[in-house]
């Protein structure tokens, strides 16, 4: 089957599609735009988003499968601002289980984010056992404790102390969910294309009252390749595990927006 499908009647041969296309596979006649090079394409869509007059069609990014998008920006400038300076990483969560169905739409929302030559390829674990949640936790604090007198960050030994002495969760915070992401082993993008992946899904959960927070001491654990923790998840052997995002309903809100070090740029 041909790449493209070009609809003689809609195009109105503006060549726009050839100029965006990434790989730059498609060029242009006197019939309008032709796949020069079908292998290269990489199906990010680009050709079918950008028609205006949608006629042109990509067997690897359907037309039908496309949404229309009424207007762009979608919001204004001052709306996107608060929301992305209102997202704030979460450590404190209600005891209160997150439906699944708000579960699936964060990592659905996720897979849309931007990655490496369109790789996409990213998965994701949805953890909402308890019992594997408390078990996370012992098990990443028992690879602090395999670290000794030379651990490999700081922290620690205090949050060994804060585990073992009072029962204080630090490493899970004690959330009711715990996302992970996953990338093939021969992915050589996976751990950008997660954090990509991420930044979507957390700020996200703001727009379902949920809140977020990246679990950076399970995922040292997990990079460490400790072989419990990654037992625990059952982690396919084909892939990797890339992130670790905390998942549940705030227990506070913020009423302000926090400043940030002054902005520099330099000019060149």
């Amino acid at each position: 089957m041909e790449l493209i499908k070009v609809n003689q009647l809609k195009c109105i041969k503006c060549g726009i599609c050839t100029k965006v296309c990434p790989p730059k596979i498609l060029g242009m006649n006197e019939n309008g735009p032709i796949a020069i090079k079908p292998q290269g394409c990489i199906a990010c869509g680009q050709c079918v988003a950008v028609c205006p007059t949608s006629a042109i069609d990509n067997i690897k990014s359907p037309l039908n499968k496309q949404t229309t998008l009424k207007k762009f920006p979608v919001i204004n400038q001052e709306t996107a601002k608060q929301f992305l300076r209102s997202r704030r990483s979460i450590r404190c969560y209600k005891d209160m289980a997150v439906q699944r169905e708000q579960l699936i739409e964060l990592v659905n929302i996720a897979r849309f984010a931007p990655t490496a030559s369109n790789q996409q390829g990213i998965s994701y674990i949805i953890v909402e056992d308890k019992k594997i949640l408390k078990k996370a936790t012992e098990v990443v604090i028992e690879w602090m404790e395999s670290q000794g007198e030379n651990p490999l960050h700081w922290s620690f030994p205090y949050h060994i102390r804060a585990y073992r002495e009072t029962g204080i969760d630090q490493i899970l915070r004690d959330a009711p969910n715990l996302i992970l992401a996953m990338a093939p082993k021969e992915m050589k993008n996976g751990r950008e294309n997660t954090i990509f992946s991420f930044a979507y899904l957390e700020l996200f959960a703001t727009t379902l009252g949920l809140g977020s927070c990246w679990d950076g001491l399970l995922e040292m654990c997990a990079f460490a390749n400790y072989y419990p923790l990654l037992e625990l998840f059952n982690i396919p052997k084909n892939k990797v595990l890339t992130g670790a995002v905390m998942v549940g309903y705030p227990q506070y809100v913020y009423k302000r927006l926090v400043d940030r070090n002054p902005l520099d740029v330099t000019w060149i």
